[in-house]
């Protein structure tokens, strides 16, 4: 490799193809993991050993067993590319580690004047 393209801080550089094991899309389930749909580690899921998965499924499953994060916010504090994480999150779905929600689509939510009849409603009581 040429020494101008990376820095000795930089670390060793692991392509996302090796990652995934080359594959672009999660899974056979046809899963699309939406950047703001929300995972979280499945409490029924296997307790099978971790150390069986890979590196980056171990990392994504630390971030979303302290918190339930979106597609989004795990390729982020994972520093990986939201196509890898899409990959790697159908992996663990597969496996029964993760569970995936989506969030309500804006046109179930209730209309905002609606809202605001009810909170005048309380109001009055």
């Amino acid at each position: 490799m040429n020494g101008q393209w990376y820095d000795a801080d930089a670390g060793p550089l692991v392509r996302p193809y090796a990652m995934t094991g080359g594959r672009t899309k999660p899974g056979p389930h046809g899963v699309r993991f939406d950047l703001i749909a929300l995972v979280a580690v499945d409490p029924g899921g296997p307790d099978a050993d971790e150390s069986l998965l890979g590196p980056e499924h171990r990392a994504l499953l630390g971030l979303c067993r302290a918190e339930t994060q979106s597609v989004a916010e795990l390729a982020a504090d994972a520093d990986l590319p939201v196509g890898v994480v899409r990959v790697l999150l159908g992996d663990l779905l597969e496996a029964g580690h993760v569970r995936v929600s989506r969030p309500v689509p804006p046109a179930q939510l209730p209309d905002e004047r609606i809202l605001r009849e009810v909170i005048e409603g309380l109001r009055a009581l």
